[in-house]
């Protein structure tokens, strides 16, 4: 009987409800299908909300590895409460005239997720924003002012735990569902996730989507082509049968009349990955739509090979060649 009582309490209180009345609020921003994301203006405690496959609510704290479970242990760590302190707490939640919360909001908006999306989540938590990194400008030639840019703001992370690895989150439908990770002479995904999109931010003024393999593809098309109105997206290589309807759901939200640039490699392999990703496009139905491939115009490579031969111009001080090499795109309709 009294386990029943504590599984009522972890499936039946809201936990979002039941912290706003602890001194926390929603950061909408951060918040996705999958997930809550809540701060307490106090002391800026940052915990994620979600929901376990059987419906029990659960959270963690970003600044604690043992802050994290259910809301008894949410309770427990905040109230520093006894286990029968914690049951005459929560009980009037489950009883006919509950209290009322600081917040009000609906169980059914947050989808109940895996434990692997739950890990994803929470390793993902502990990523910094990306203020300079040696591996994408030494070795990549992608500037810091690229990195800090608004258009990339939050979509470009930093583990500094591993080797400062770079790190490009992928959302699917539901939020966060995994991300890559790189660094010189490493290409990785993190555990238990799978691959959505890497977007850029996105803005009501953009007018056009350029779609790439990679997210490095997607910055160095941004640094050789720069525009205001442009919003990025990569599938981060080999695609998955959830990708196309990403993809195809991606166009649809574009404005009317908007661009669509399929930006892939410059060889065979890139070529017919820019037919599939053209399917998904037309699968949008939108007429009103340009869309565009592009390619690098010298045969194998990718577009930061590209980035890299105009930075090495520059360098040498052979700016017409650099010019040239900077406008020189395939372009095909």
């Amino acid at each position: 009987m009294a386990n029943v009582e504590l599984n009522r309490f972890k499936a039946e209180i809201n936990l979002v409800e039941y912290a706003s009345t602890q001194g926390y609020g929603i950061d909408r921003k951060e918040s996705s299908r999958s997930s809550i994301v809540m701060r307490r203006g106090g002391d800026n405690d940052k915990i994620i909300i979600s929901r376990d496959t059987d419906n029990h609510w659960i959270y963690f704290s970003v600044r604690s590895d043992t802050d994290n479970g259910s809301i008894i242990d949410f309770v427990i760590e905040r109230k520093d409460l006894t286990l029968g302190q914690v049951r005459q707490e929560l009980r009037p939640w489950v009883g006919e005239h509950p209290p009322k919360p600081d917040i009000t909001f609906a169980a059914d908006r947050v989808k109940p997720t895996s434990q692997d999306r739950q890990k994803v989540l929470r390793d993902f938590s502990t990523m910094k924003a990306v203020q300079t990194s040696s591996y994408l400008e030494s070795g990549r030639g992608i500037s810091s002012d690229i990195l800090t840019a608004k258009r990339f703001s939050g979509k470009i992370l930093m583990d500094e735990a591993h080797y400062n690895n770079i790190i490009f989150p992928h959302d699917d439908r539901d939020g966060l569902c995994g991300f890559e990770i790189k660094n010189k002479g490493f290409t990785g995904f993190s555990e238990g996730g799978t691959k959505g999109l890497w977007f850029s931010n996105i803005f009501k003024s953009d007018t056009r989507l350029v779609i790439a393999e990679t997210a490095i593809d997607a910055l160095s098309f941004h640094c050789l082509n720069p525009d205001p109105h442009t919003r990025y997206c990569s599938i981060g290589g080999k695609m998955n049968p959830s990708q196309p309807a990403l993809i195809t759901g991606a166009v649809s939200k574009m404005p009317e009349g908007s661009e669509i640039i399929i930006a892939t490699d410059a060889d065979t392999a890139g070529r017919m990955m820019a037919g599939k990703i053209e399917h998904y496009v037309q699968a949008a139905q939108r007429d009103d739509i340009t869309l565009t491939r592009a390619e690098p115009p010298e045969e194998g490579a990718d577009w930061n090979d590209q980035l890299r031969t105009v930075r090495s111009l520059m360098a040498s001080n052979d700016h017409d060649e650099a010019k040239h090499a900077r406008r020189s795109l395939k372009l095909t309709r």
